[in-house]
C-alpha cells in the first residue's frame, strides 16, 4: 500500500497549482517536439533530442506530482502548540548568531515546491529531523558535513 503524504492545505494547493503549470508546460513541450520533428531531417538532431528530453522530464514531474496529490492527507492544526510537528509554525533562535527565524515544518514533497510566505523545513532534512517533537525552550544541535559543522537552535515558539 502506498504511504500517505501529510500536507498542509497551503502546500496541497501549491502542489496542485504546480501540477497545472507543468501540464501547461507539457502542452508547449509537445508542440515544440512536433515542430522539431517536422523540421528535422536527421534523427540525430540535437534540437530534437533536447525537445524529447524536456518533454520526458515534464512528464516525470507530472507523474510525481499526481502521485503525491493522490496520496495526500491534509493536516489541519492538529498538533499541540507545545510540540513541534508537521504544519507547525516555529520560531527558532540561532544560538550562534543570536538571530531568530520563523519557519514551517512540512513533509519533503511540500518543502520541494517553491512559493509560500515562510521558509519551509522538510521533516527529513537535518534540521527537521532534530526539530520534530521538540518543545518550547528546548535546544538542539544539527550536525552538518559529517559533523564538521554544527548549528545550534532553541525553540522559541510553536503555533499551528
Amino acid at each position: 500500500m502506498a504511504r500517505e503524504i501529510k500536507l498542509t492545505q497551503e502546500g496541497f494547493d501549491r502542489l496542485r497549482r504546480t501540477l497545472e503549470q507543468e501540464q501547461t508546460r507539457l502542452i508547449e513541450a509537445t508542440r515544440n517536439l512536433q515542430l522539431q520533428m517536422e523540421a528535422s531531417d536527421d534523427y540525430e538532431d540535437n534540437g530534437l533530442e533536447e525537445a524529447k528530453r524536456e518533454k520526458m522530464a515534464i512528464e516525470m514531474r507530472i507523474e510525481e506530482l499526481e502521485d503525491t496529490l493522490a496520496r495526500a492527507t491534509i493536516i489541519a492544526g492538529s498538533g499541540d502548540a507545545e510540540t513541534a510537528g508537521l504544519g507547525a509554525l516555529i520560531v527558532l533562535h540561532d544560538e550562534k548568531t543570536g538571530k531568530e527565524m520563523k519557519v514551517q515544518l512540512v513533509s519533503a514533497p511540500e518543502a520541494s515546491v517553491l512559493g509560500g510566505s515562510l521558509p519551509r523545513i522538510s521533516e527529513d532534512s537535518p534540521v527537521g529531523l532534530q526539530l520534530m517533537g521538540r518543545k518550547i525552550g528546548e535546544s538542539f544541535v544539527v550536525n552538518l558535513d559529517e559533523g564538521r559543522r554544527q548549528l545550534k537552535y532553541r525553540v522559541v515558539s510553536i503555533e499551528y
